[in-house]
């Protein structure tokens, strides 16, 4: 049984260093952050079962963004990061960070596509983004 829930209404910072983030919270409606290591095939002849060894982490982060074209909003913001290796944290919720809100963090991801536009009849617009790759760290420092 859980022990602790929370609504959902994540806190997320993106821009080209840990350094230079914007908050863009306001403006996303759904955010995913996954952590992957790729599991490499280490079975030898005469085992019974396959058995596997951690490889390299593949690591991304995918975001539903409400398309905004004004000055420092989400089109702004992403814009300039596309083609490059940013950076990305996504807390649970806006407090500061802590051991029950950390911050999960891709350092060195790769945002290589922007859609620019996505209109539908009687709907918000939105971007649909992923960033792939990157150093995955649970950061718990206030």
């Amino acid at each position: 049984m859980a022990t602790s829930t929370y609504l959902s209404n994540s806190k997320v910072e993106i821009g080209a260093t840990s350094a230079s983030t914007t908050d863009i919270t306001d403006q996303v409606s759904a955010c995913t952050v996954n952590f992957l290591v790729e599991a490499l095939e280490n079975t030898a002849f005469g085992s019974t079962a396959r058995t596997n060894t951690g490889g390299l982490q593949s690591n991304s982060a995918s975001l539903t963004v409400y398309a905004s074209y004004a000055a420092s909003e989400s089109y702004a913001v992403l814009s300039a990061l596309v083609g490059t290796q940013c950076f990305i944290r996504v807390t649970p919720t806006t407090a500061a960070l802590s051991a029950t809100n950390p911050g999960f963090e891709l350092d060195k991801t790769f945002l290589s596509a922007l859609p620019v536009i996505n209109s539908n009849l009687g709907e918000l617009a939105v971007y649909d983004i992923e960033l792939l790759g990157g150093n995955y760290t649970a950061d718990i420092t206030p």
